[in-house]
């Protein structure tokens, strides 16, 4: 039985020399398949002026029915914010799952925010992800295919234009889908390659518990993000059902011997919820839990969906002032592309119920 073709998106510098080598190849031909690949992201390898070996090379491994290729998901739909700063697209895998990723704009820099999985096994109440469900992992060839498809457009709109900061962020948690994750992110930091830096990249996690840990012990140079949304144990799993599985008390405890352990600090990522989670009581709460924890909590309104909306400007301020008076470096974050449902998961939520009504 022949081996499944294998993406060139997902693999490691060294791999892949190692692949060339193993062929027969010189490594000297390296720079230039990894450079077309991964730094210019080409996505056809047969157009691409390369010495005779790795040429042949090409012709003989790359493409449709041979060894490797490349992802090149299909853009289903582009939506632009009125802010004219984010922009939202829908991207169909070859399987006919449907990602989300969006590019925003920040005072000239750009951060992209990528999907880790189709669907989401979390169940967040107030996610639009997570009510649909977990359908798949996503693989790092995928998660790379993202940032390419960013890139590209970035580059089509201004050479001098680069991808900054990469967020993992969108549909699905990213340490749910720990080793594709990590390999995808191994990439696109390579400095011969997108050369996303890895303290620009963030990997977000509702609080999955042992890959935390993972994180530490193999001391993973990305930025640690951790989605807590509660204060107490009933308030924090009325909103994460996943706090009944590694309650509030344990996550704290992880993080602090994750800042303990590697000497970084974790970002916080607190969504505000109108009447749930945005009292100035809870803020105090919140204070006292990250005490002792080198630690900045990002909030960040929520985008309204199922039910659920966005606390006030005024409610969010006094949270952040609540904090800040305890010692907690805290940033209120813009809600940013309300108008093209810049949510996690909410564009493809809404594409699905316009199907599902126009089908009834």
């Amino acid at each position: 039985m022949s081996e499944s073709p294998v993406s060139l998106l997902g693999i490691r510098f060294s791999e892949l020399q190692e692949i060339l080598v193993a062929d027969g190849v010189s490594s000297h031909h390296m720079r230039a398949l990894w450079g077309a690949v991964q730094r210019i992201a080409f996505t056809d390898l047969a157009s691409v002026d390369f010495l005779p070996p790795l040429r042949k090379w090409v012709h003989e491994n790359v493409g449709s029915g041979k060894r490797f290729f490349i992802d090149l998901p299909e853009q289903s739909e582009e939506i632009h914010s009125s802010d004219g700063l984010t922009r939202k697209y829908l991207l169909r895998l070859t399987d006919g799952q449907v990602i989300e990723t969006v590019l925003m704009e920040y005072k000239g820099r750009f951060t992209a925010c990528l999907s880790s999985q189709a669907g989401c096994a979390m169940g967040c109440v107030f996610c639009a992800t997570g009510q649909m469900g977990f359908v798949r992992h996503l693989t790092a060839g995928e998660i790379v295919a993202q940032v390419q498809h960013v890139r590209r457009i970035l580059a089509a709109s201004h050479p001098d234009r680069r991808l900054r900061n990469i967020v993992l962020m969108g549909m699905g948690e990213p340490l749910h889908n720990y080793d594709s994750v990590m390999r995808a992110m191994d990439v696109v930091s390579h400095p011969a390659g997108a050369s996303v830096g890895a303290n620009h990249i963030a990997i977000s996690t509702v609080g999955y518990v042992p890959h935390i840990l993972r994180m530490a012990e193999e001391n993973s140079p990305y930025r640690l993000a951790v989605s807590l949304h509660g204060s107490t144990e009933e308030e924090r799993s009325s909103l994460v059902p996943m706090s009944k599985k590694w309650n509030l008390e344990t996550l704290i405890d992880t993080c602090r011997n994750y800042c303990r352990d590697t000497g970084r600090r974790i970002f916080f990522e607190w969504t505000l919820i109108k009447g749930e989670n945005d009292s100035p009581e809870t803020a105090s709460r919140l204070a006292k839990l990250l005490e002792g924890i080198e630690s900045h909590v990002n909030i960040i309104p929520l985008n309204p969906t199922n039910g659920y909306d966005g606390s006030s400007s005024k409610g969010g301020e006094e949270f952040q002032r609540v904090l800040r008076e305890a010692g907690i470096p805290c940033t209120f974050r813009q809600r940013r592309g309300i108008d093209v449902a810049a949510g996690c998961g909410m564009l493809k939520a809404q594409k699905l119920r316009k199907n599902s009504t126009v089908n009834a």
